[in-house]
C-alpha cells in the first residue's frame, strides 16, 4: 500500500491501526469529488476520500489535499485518532476546540452580568475622577 509518504510515516500508521485492532477488511472506502483550490483538477478528478470504520461506525471525509493518496493516508489517519480517542475516552483537539467556542459563545448568567455591570461602573467612576476640574 503506497499513500504517497515516507516509509516511516506509514510504517508507524500501520502498526497504530494493527494495536488498535483496525482492519483493512473492516474499513469501506469510497472516492468524492473534492472543492476549493486545485482549479479544473480537483473539480474533474476525485481525489477526496470517505473512510468508514464498520464496527465502530465511526466515518471520516478527508479532502485536504489534491493527492489521492495522501488524502486516502491522512483518512486513515484520522480515522485512527479517533477511534483511539473514544477507546481511551478522552476528547479530541477538535472537540475541545468546539467545546471552548461554545463556552465562549454561551449567554452569561443574571449574576455575571451584574458583576461585569457593576466592574464597568466602578471603571467609569475611576476615569471620570481623572478628569480636569470644570472652570
Amino acid at each position: 500500500m503506497r499513500f504517497g509518504v515516507s516509509e516511516q510515516k506509514e510504517k508507524d500508521l500501520l502498526k497504530r491501526m494493527e494495536q488498535l485492532g483496525i482492519r483493512e477488511d473492516d474499513l469501506v472506502e469510497k472516492f468524492i469529488r473534492s472543492s476549493g483550490p486545485g482549479g479544473q483538477h480537483v473539480n474533474k478528478v476525485s481525489t477526496g476520500v470517505y473512510l468508514k470504520h464498520v464496527p465502530s461506525g465511526i466515518e471520516v471525509k478527508v479532502t485536504q489535499e489534491r493527492s489521492q493518496a495522501l488524502n486516502r493516508f491522512l483518512a486513515r489517519r484520522l480515522l485512527v485518532e479517533k477511534v483511539e480517542a473514544r477507546i481511551l475516552n478522552i476528547k479530541t483537539e477538535k472537540e475541545r476546540e468546539i467545546a471552548r467556542i461554545r463556552r465562549q459563545k454561551r449567554k452569561r448568567s443574571r449574576r455575571s452580568r451584574e458583576k461585569m455591570l457593576r466592574l464597568k461602573h466602578l471603571v467609569a467612576e475611576k476615569k471620570e475622577l481623572r478628569r480636569a476640574p470644570a472652570e
